[in-house]
């Protein structure tokens, strides 16, 4: 991970399971990766901040949040209160809540999430939830989503200057919201050291 990463373990496995509960506990692991990118997305567009901090990448797919399919994909540890805690190993293609209990109600129960945050995952889930997997990539892959890149067999970083870019914002807004991430990104380094 990189020492200068705004990723939020715990933030990524309750946004996970929030959209696990809106889907009645479980999905394909294409269908979540889109719509939590789609999340960060709409975050970065309504507030300049994303959800999880995680760092957005295009693959061949569609863009999606690396360390959180680091994650799915069981390639990192999870930190207690964090992944495992919430979320089942990924079984075939198909991820679901560990515990389809524990939460009654995600806008109640997910306290890692602001208020924000679970209205950006609302607004995605309403808009995007009914859509299949391969409709979803399709739209990632569409002029709505104009930051993705093709990348070939592999993987290329999407800057948050991109993204913001694409959702509108003119030069001196981009120029002020990554340099208020860049600050994040350093006050959370030297507090973690």
């Amino acid at each position: 991970m990189d020492k200068y990463s705004l990723f939020n373990e715990r933030k990524a496995a309750q946004a996970a399971a929030y959209l696990l509960c809106k889907a009645g506990g479980s999905l394909n692991v294409l269908k979540l990766v889109k719509l939590m990118y789609l999340a960060e997305r709409e975050s970065l567009r309504r507030y300049g901040e994303t959800i999880t901090g995680d760092a957005l990448v295009s693959m061949r797919n569609g863009p999606v949040l690396s360390a959180t399919l680091d994650h799915i994909n069981g390639l990192v540890p999870s930190c207690q209160d964090g992944w495992d805690s919430l979320i089942d190993d990924r079984e075939n293609h198909v991820v679901q809540l560990r515990n389809r209990d524990a939460i009654a109600d995600p806008d109640e129960d997910l306290l890692a999430l602001s208020e924000c945050d679970a209205e950006c995952l609302a607004t995605v889930w309403d808009r995007f939830g009914h859509m299949s997997k391969w409709q979803l990539v399709d739209y990632t892959h569409s002029p709505e989503c104009p930051e993705w890149e093709d990348p070939g067999s592999g993987q290329r970083p999407i800057p948050p200057a991109r993204v913001l870019r694409a959702l509108g914002y003119g030069p001196e807004q981009v120029h002020e919201m990554t340099k208020r991430l860049r600050e994040q990104q350093y006050l959370k380094a030297a507090l973690s050291s």
